[in-house]
């Protein structure tokens, strides 16, 4: 069984990282709370024995010393956010992967009881999604390709996951829903999950 988990990364650029928070806390705090969300997210992905591909947003960084000996560094394709990750998804099941999760950066919350749960969510059903408070999703997992999840989807609203069910519903596809969490974006949301980190 081949599964691996791709992380989706924004490259660490000052101004250009958690800008809506930055909006309220400055570039600079809002910078290093990223720095620190990624580090928790490398953290708890480390943990799970699947393979791990970390897609950078914009370039390949420098040092990738940094991130642990096992990680393999891809980066993103295309214009919008539903385009990119259809074409990582679309790339790794031409290798021949089984199953396949993709996160993000920002979930505080995310442990590696849930990447496990979501590996297992897809022994029985098509789809596995890991929906965030805001409407978003903190986790998508597939153990076939289904291209039609990232087509006419509104991202970064308030919609995502509920259009994302509408698709499956609609097309036959069986999904699992783990448990809803909160992606940190604003400073009230990193108000609350500061201390963990």
């Amino acid at each position: 069984m081949k599964e691996g988990i791709v992380i989706f990364q924004k490259n660490s650029v000052l101004g250009k990282v958690k800008t809506r928070l930055a909006a309220t806390i400055g570039d600079e705090r809002a910078f290093n709370a990223y720095q620190q969300l990624v580090n928790y997210t490398h953290k708890i992905v480390s943990q799970s024995p699947a393979e791990k591909i970390l897609f950078f947003s914009n370039y390949l960084e420098d040092d990738l010393t940094q991130y642990p000996s096992d990680y393999r560094f891809e980066l993103q394709s295309g214009e919008e956010l539903g385009e990119k990750m259809c074409n990582s998804f679309a790339q790794l099941f031409e290798e021949k992967f089984d199953r396949l999760i993709i996160i993000g950066t920002d979930c505080a919350e995310i442990t590696p009881e849930l990447i496990s749960e979501a590996f297992e969510a897809l022994n029985d059903q098509e789809v596995v999604i890991g929906p965030a408070h805001d409407g978003g999703y903190y986790l998508l997992g597939m153990r076939k390709f289904v291209p039609g999840l990232f087509s006419n989807i509104p991202w970064s609203t308030d919609r995502v996951t509920a259009l994302t069910k509408d698709y499956l519903k609609a097309n036959g596809i069986t999904f699992a829903i783990l448990p809803v969490l909160s992606d940190v974006d604003i400073e009230e949301d990193w108000d609350n999950f500061k201390d963990k980190l």
